[in-house]
Protein backbone atom coordinates (compact mmCIF):
# COMPACT_ATOMS: atom_id res chain seq x y z
CA UNK A 1 0.00 0.00 0.00
CA UNK A 2 2.81 2.40 0.85
CA UNK A 3 4.38 2.00 -2.62
CA UNK A 4 1.13 2.29 -4.56
CA UNK A 5 0.57 5.95 -3.65
CA UNK A 6 3.92 7.26 -4.99
CA UNK A 7 3.64 5.03 -8.06
CA UNK A 8 0.12 6.27 -8.75
CA UNK A 9 1.18 9.88 -8.25
CA UNK A 10 4.15 9.44 -10.59
CA UNK A 11 1.96 7.87 -13.26
CA UNK A 12 -0.51 10.74 -13.03
CA UNK A 13 2.28 13.28 -13.47
CA UNK A 14 3.87 11.44 -16.38
CA UNK A 15 0.66 10.71 -18.26
CA UNK A 16 -1.17 14.00 -17.70
CA UNK A 17 0.45 15.80 -20.69
CA UNK A 18 -0.91 13.07 -22.94
CA UNK A 19 -4.45 13.90 -21.86
CA UNK A 20 -4.07 17.64 -22.38
CA UNK A 21 -4.42 18.59 -26.02
CA UNK A 22 -4.55 21.99 -27.63
CA UNK A 23 -7.52 22.84 -29.82
CA UNK A 24 -7.52 24.53 -33.22
CA UNK A 25 -9.73 27.63 -33.08
CA UNK A 26 -9.48 28.84 -36.68
CA UNK A 27 -7.25 29.06 -39.74
CA UNK A 28 -5.56 32.41 -40.39
CA UNK A 29 -3.39 33.60 -43.31
CA UNK A 30 0.36 33.75 -42.73
CA UNK A 31 2.43 36.34 -44.58
CA UNK A 32 5.76 35.93 -42.80
CA UNK A 33 7.66 35.14 -46.01
CA UNK A 34 6.34 38.24 -47.77
CA UNK A 35 7.22 40.44 -44.82
CA UNK A 36 10.78 39.10 -44.74
CA UNK A 37 11.30 39.58 -48.47
CA UNK A 38 9.81 43.06 -48.26
CA UNK A 39 12.14 44.08 -45.43
CA UNK A 40 15.23 42.93 -47.30
CA UNK A 41 14.16 44.63 -50.54
CA UNK A 42 13.16 47.83 -48.76
CA UNK A 43 16.42 47.86 -46.84
CA UNK A 44 18.48 47.62 -50.03
CA UNK A 45 16.47 50.26 -51.88
CA UNK A 46 16.40 52.57 -48.86
CA UNK A 47 20.14 52.21 -48.30
CA UNK A 48 20.65 54.64 -51.19
CA UNK A 49 19.42 57.34 -48.79
CA UNK A 50 21.80 56.35 -46.01
CA UNK A 51 21.11 54.68 -42.67
CA UNK A 52 17.84 56.53 -42.06
CA UNK A 53 16.69 55.67 -45.56
CA UNK A 54 17.52 52.03 -44.95
CA UNK A 55 15.36 51.97 -41.82
CA UNK A 56 12.46 53.72 -43.54
CA UNK A 57 12.79 51.42 -46.56
CA UNK A 58 12.80 48.34 -44.34
CA UNK A 59 9.65 49.53 -42.56
CA UNK A 60 7.87 50.28 -45.82
CA UNK A 61 9.03 46.96 -47.27
CA UNK A 62 7.56 45.10 -44.28
CA UNK A 63 4.05 46.37 -45.04
CA UNK A 64 4.47 46.25 -48.82
CA UNK A 65 5.74 42.64 -48.72
CA UNK A 66 2.73 41.52 -46.69
CA UNK A 67 0.33 43.31 -49.05
CA UNK A 68 1.96 41.90 -52.18
CA UNK A 69 1.87 38.35 -50.82
CA UNK A 70 -1.83 38.70 -49.90
CA UNK A 71 -2.70 40.26 -53.28
CA UNK A 72 -0.90 37.49 -55.15
CA UNK A 73 -2.82 34.86 -53.18
CA UNK A 74 0.38 33.24 -51.92
CA UNK A 75 -0.42 33.31 -48.22
CA UNK A 76 0.59 30.26 -46.21
CA UNK A 77 -1.41 28.56 -43.49
CA UNK A 78 -1.33 29.33 -39.79
CA UNK A 79 -3.73 28.35 -37.04
CA UNK A 80 -4.96 30.02 -33.89
CA UNK A 81 -4.65 27.38 -31.18
CA UNK A 82 -6.15 27.45 -27.68
CA UNK A 83 -4.03 25.68 -25.08
CA UNK A 84 -5.24 23.99 -21.89
CA UNK A 85 -4.94 27.26 -19.93
CA UNK A 86 -7.21 29.04 -22.42
CA UNK A 87 -4.51 31.18 -24.05
CA UNK A 88 -4.73 31.59 -27.82
CA UNK A 89 -1.56 31.68 -29.92
CA UNK A 90 -0.83 31.56 -33.64
CA UNK A 91 1.17 28.60 -34.94
CA UNK A 92 2.48 28.33 -38.52
CA UNK A 93 1.76 25.07 -40.31
CA UNK A 94 2.69 25.24 -43.99
CA UNK A 95 2.28 21.52 -44.72
CA UNK A 96 -0.25 19.98 -42.31
CA UNK A 97 -3.98 20.78 -42.49
CA UNK A 98 -6.36 20.91 -39.53
CA UNK A 99 -10.05 21.61 -38.99
CA UNK A 100 -11.41 24.07 -36.39
CA UNK A 101 -12.12 22.16 -33.18
CA UNK A 102 -9.56 19.46 -33.91
CA UNK A 103 -7.36 18.35 -31.00
CA UNK A 104 -3.63 18.83 -31.69
CA UNK A 105 -0.32 18.55 -29.86
CA UNK A 106 2.66 20.85 -30.27
CA UNK A 107 5.94 19.24 -31.28
CA UNK A 108 8.42 22.08 -31.14
CA UNK A 109 7.04 24.84 -33.35
CA UNK A 110 4.72 22.55 -35.35
CA UNK A 111 1.32 20.99 -34.76
CA UNK A 112 0.53 17.28 -35.03
CA UNK A 113 -2.91 15.67 -34.74
CA UNK A 114 -3.79 14.33 -31.30
CA UNK A 115 -3.92 10.56 -31.32
CA UNK A 116 -7.09 9.14 -29.80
Amino acid sequence: MSRSIPVGFTLCLLLSPLCMADQVVREVPDTTAGKGAGVVTGLMVGAVGGPIGALIGAGAGFFAGRSVQEAAGLTETAYEVKDTQGQISTVRSPNARFEPGQQVTRKGSRLVPQES
